[in-house]
């Protein structure tokens, strides 16, 4: 089962990747975009983000066939949003390898906690508004998603609650 965590900045997708996959014995995938953009040694253009996406479609490729859970921490729907709000624009080859990869399930984080600081984040004060377009996305597409809210271990056991119903859908 492939989940993909999405949401605005500094709304706990890593860590509560990390936290599912170890409770489900699963994969973790680490978010791409930080460690690449981290690395630069200038400000990230549209074809920084381009090869982003390539790499998440790369990752995902590589463990198409693995059994279990798979968490990604962020993915494609992400990288979309981002390409239409700083660039208004997507790489022609984009939505057909979106379309190609399907997940099982995004678990969609609510930008209800504090903000934290770092040197890669820059939305602050957009967060809802990015909140909205990730969830328009998720919508426009017809893929299942939950909306994971709470702090600490309760965003936690949602998201346990959350992954579990989808299961049974899997079950029937």
């Amino acid at each position: 089962m492939k989940i993909v965590l999405t949401g605005p900045e500094s709304v706990g997708k890593s860590t509560l990747a990390k936290q599912l996959a170890r409770y489900y014995n699963g994969v973790f995938v680490p978010e791409y975009a930080r460690n690449y953009i981290e690395t630069l040694n200038h400000s990230y253009d549209f074809s920084d983000v381009e090869k982003i996406a390539r790499e998440q479609i790369r990752e995902y490729d590589c463990l198409h066939k693995q059994p279990g859970f798979c968490f990604f921490d962020t993915y494609l729907i992400i990288t979309k949003v981002w390409f239409l709000h700083k660039y208004h624009r997507l790489p022609d080859w984009f939505e057909s390898e979106l379309e190609k990869r399907p997940v099982d399930h995004y678990l969609l984080c609510k930008d209800d906690l504090s903000w934290e600081e770092d040197s890669v984040r820059e939305n602050k004060d957009i967060r809802g508004e990015l909140f909205n377009k990730y969830e328009k996305e998720l919508k426009n597409y017809g893929f299942s998603y939950s909306v994971i809210t709470g702090e600490g271990n309760d965003r936690f056991e949602n998201a346990i609650k959350a992954i579990n119903l989808k299961l049974k859908d899997f079950t029937i």
